[in-house]
């Protein structure tokens, strides 16, 4: 599943995923729709934006901990505020990834968080 509110990041995310040869479950575009969602499909990984409109990355977070303890959360940023990344995986998330994305680099944090 793909947390982001730009539909440009969206569409690179689900390219990557096919690429992959990772099925795209579902989006979001928020983060209330980002939990929703979670608690719908229970996708095996989550792609969650770290900065998205009505909710946060680490309220989504904590919210999908609080309750899939087991989730596998990748974290979306273009920040380089490692006190907010360091909150995050904290609370469960399982990697970062930045934006610009290196291809590459995004499948094997997909490949090695799926198999925590």
């Amino acid at each position: 599943m793909v947390a982001d509110d730009s539909d440009a990041i969206r569409q690179v995310l689900e390219d990557i995923l096919s690429i992959g040869h990772h099925e795209l479950a579902g989006e979001a575009i928020d983060g209330n729709e980002a939990v929703e969602k979670f608690n719908q499909i229970q996708p095996d990984l989550l792609l969650l934006d770290l900065a998205m409109p009505k909710k946060d990355g680490l309220t989504v977070v904590k919210e999908i901990m609080e309750f899939y303890p087991e989730a596998k959360i990748i974290l979306i940023t273009a920040t380089d505020n490692q006190s907010i990344i360091k909150q995050c995986l904290d609370a469960g998330a399982s990697a970062s990834i930045s934006k610009p994305f290196n291809f590459d680099k995004v499948l094997k944090v997909i490949s090695d968080t799926l198999t925590l």
